[in-house]
């Protein structure tokens, strides 16, 4: 007979990239996308998302984090599965001291930025740029 872990899930957003994070009672394995963190490329993204794990301190140690990304770019992605991660640590835990850490550090790792692309208007090719007048 298994033993069933208390599960965790927080998601994260940045731009059109979603990281939808799973934390599980464990030994401080993290896996994005079912590979190790330590082979995550490139190694930006990789501080990246490890940044929420260096605040957190002790309470990482405890728990199994599985990161799964998709859309937008390498570092959006990173971003999101940041966010979702200590999001994630925040609502295991339920420690008020972690997240004033947290909130102190970067409030966007809690927050998220509400910042989205602007759609495309009509006489130019993007969403301010308009086509050159000409008076002569």
């Amino acid at each position: 007979m298994s033993v069933k872990k208390k599960a965790t899930l927080a998601t994260g957003k940045r731009k059109t990239a979603v990281a939808r994070v799973i934390i599980t009672e464990g030994k401080g394995r993290i896996r994005i996308n079912n590979t190790p963190v330590h082979l995550h490329e490139p190694l930006t993204a990789r501080e990246i998302i490890l940044e929420p794990v260096a605040l957190a301190g002790e309470y990482s140690s405890k728990v199994d984090v599985e990161i799964k990304t998709s859309g937008g770019g390498a570092l959006s992605q990173a971003e999101a599965a940041r966010m979702g991660l200590a999001q994630g640590l925040v609502k295991h835990t339920k420690s008020k001291r972690l997240k004033t850490t947290i909130t102190e550090y970067d409030r966007n790792m809690l927050a998220g930025d509400a910042r989205r692309k602007e759609p495309k208007k009509f006489g130019g090719p993007g969403a301010r740029r308009r086509k050159q007048k000409s008076y002569r």
